[in-house]
């Protein structure tokens, strides 16, 4: 069983980086043994689903336009815990981040497969 849970600031101001964190449950060693990708994504008000990023198990990470640019993801030592960093912050950051453990035909697209947290809600606002 796969489980995952984001953590981060609720309210951040403009042109500051966001943090968020994210815990991975991953009981089934699905990350390991699956090629799933463990993925950071948004929903802003009124949108689809929006890709930031994705890390492989083996190391290997991919960045979606357009925020590749200002996302950067890193990953302890332990396989357990991915972070974004999304930095230079507008009102138009504002939105809900998931992290999700999803198979890699997914990635990037507008299907919720795989396993998703239930998302932490980001606003931002002076």
């Amino acid at each position: 069983q796969v489980q995952l849970r984001e953590s981060g600031p609720g309210l951040v101001k403009p042109s500051q980086t966001l943090s968020l964190t994210c815990t991975l449950s991953d009981d089934s060693n699905t990350y390991a043994t699956n090629g799933y990708v463990w993925s950071w994504v948004r929903q802003r008000p009124g949108k689809g689903l929006e890709w930031i990023a994705g890390m492989f198990y083996a190391g290997a990470t991919d960045y979606r336009t357009p925020l590749q640019s200002r996302a950067f993801i890193s990953r302890d030592a332990s396989r357990k815990v991915l972070t974004l960093q999304l930095s230079s912050l507008t009102p138009e950051d504002t939105a809900v981040y998931y992290c999700a453990l999803v198979p890699p035909g997914s990635y990037g697209s507008n299907q919720r497969l795989g396993s998703w947290g239930q998302g932490t809600q980001v606003t931002v606002s002076s």
